[in-house]
């Protein structure tokens, strides 16, 4: 019998507007792997970046598609570059190999090696970073082996500094606004000339010029109206400030990347910043809403715990099949949409309760995927309604697999109701009419 895979089959592989197509579909997919910092901070070295690639494999997730293996800040010698070369050089304390060893070991396993700077003088922790030295820091990158380029924002000079300044509301005013901010640019302002876009354009074209295709990772923030310009610089970029491993610094991303969901497709993507799960004090139910709510708004999904020593709840979480597989379906790069705020009434912007109910169709899956959240603080029960969803309001009856558990729960007919926890999330493939 037909089911919801007749109305998805026909879309077109349509890219994200203006998105920067790169060479052996590099950047098509949102990126999986893992990242140094959530767990390590400064305290990394070639031992911990290794065990965290070999964990890669024994924990089966480089079977499901996590592919790169990331160096965060901290991984040069302070305060200096070659004086005859002008190169960045590796902390021979940290990695006696050089990050050309490091690639080279993660290649051997089939992963691929992500790298980090910044669009300014000095990383975040006060490290060497590339402004005024792209294409020596590109070409260094590609012959060491880098696969992935994370290009941060931190310690912007006075002459780097844009005129006008930007919202990025990240919940400090009401519907999304910043009653605080100084200098705001005038209506039509066009930030293709402001010095962010620039300051990131000029590593993205350092980056075009090499023989090695590197992922371009864009951390700025949500800076400088990015989603006016970032699909053509990047294949992903930040859209808000840094996360943290509690509930409502998740709630807020989220939130806030809602209304972002129309600019998500094929080679480019929103960016709501690296995955909590298994960092912190959040609650099992908090960490699989975290998950899911990253997987269906087509984020990249870079690990940022400990892999050694990471619970199997936890590693449960970051294997979800349905989640991964409708992360990164590779016929339809759109992403799952709010449908109703529930909470709020639609469309309301609320940091501390983003939209709760959402939906998208799915080839991978066959059908659509539904997630209803919980945003409240207490237990309380979410009702999804079939002739309220876009892709499934022209019948009444559905087969419906819970994405949590893989249970088949049969032919259900008009809507499914949930009891969720406080921050949980329930994840439905609703796939044909019964």
């Amino acid at each position: 019998m037909l089911g919801p895979l007749t109305l998805v089959v026909a879309l077109p592989f349509l890219p994200a507007a203006n998105a920067l197509v790169r060479k052996n579909d590099v950047g098509r997919l949102p990126a999986l792997g893992w990242n140094s910092w959530n767990a390590f901070q400064c305290d990394i070295n070639s031992t911990k970046v290794i065990t965290a690639a070999n964990e890669v494999i024994n924990l089966g997730l480089k079977d499901l598609g996590y592919e790169y293996i990331n160096i965060d800040d901290c991984w040069s010698t302070k305060n200096t570059r070659n004086k005859n070369t002008n190169r960045l050089i590796p902390d021979p304390s940290k990695f006696p190999d050089g990050i050309s060893g490091i690639a080279e070991q993660v290649h051997g396993l089939g992963l691929k090696l992500g790298i980090y700077s910044s669009a300014s003088e000095i990383t975040c922790a006060g490290y060497p970073a590339s402004l005024g030295y792209e294409t020596v820091d590109a070409q260094t990158f590609a012959e060491w082996g880098v696969d992935y380029l994370k290009y941060d924002n931190c310690y912007v000079s006075g002459n780097w500094t844009d005129t006008y300044a930007y919202c990025v509301p990240d919940g400090d005013g009401a519907n999304g606004t910043c009653p605080d901010i100084t200098n705001p640019a005038p209506e039509g302002y066009d930030w293709k000339t402001s010095k962010t876009y620039q300051r990131y354009n000029t590593m993205r074209d350092a980056l075009l010029k090499l023989d090695r295709t590197i992922l371009y990772s864009l951390c700025e923030w949500g800076q400088a109206d990015v989603k006016t310009w970032g699909n053509e610089t990047a294949n992903s970029w930040r859209m808000s400030g840094d996360i943290t491993a509690n509930w409502s610094r998740i709630a807020q991303i989220a939130n806030e990347n809602s209304f972002l969901m129309d600019y998500a497709n094929f080679w480019s993507y929103p960016d709501p910043d690296m995955l909590e799960v298994g960092n912190g004090d959040l609650t099992i139910e908090e960490n699989k809403a975290h998950f899911a709510l990253w997987a269906i708004m087509k984020s990249p999904l870079i690990i940022g715990t400990a892999l050694d020593s990471i619970s199997d709840d936890h590693l449960a979480i970051l294997k979800n099949k349905y989640l991964l597989d409708f992360n990164q379906d590779p016929v339809i790069g759109s992403p799952a949409h709010p449908y109703k705020w529930g909470y709020n009434s639609d469309r309301t912007f609320d940091p501390v309760h983003p939209a709760e109910y959402w939906s998208g169709a799915s080839s991978t899956l066959e059908g659509t995927l539904v997630l209803m959240l919980n945003s409240e603080d207490a237990t309380s029960t979410r009702t999804a309604i079939w002739s309220e969803i876009p892709e499934l309001k022209s019948y009444n009856a559905y087969q419906v697999i819970d994405a949590w558990t893989g249970k088949d729960l049969g032919c259900v007919k008009n809507k499914y109701k949930a009891s969720l926890k406080s921050h949980d999330a329930a994840v439905l493939v609703v796939k044909g009419r019964c």
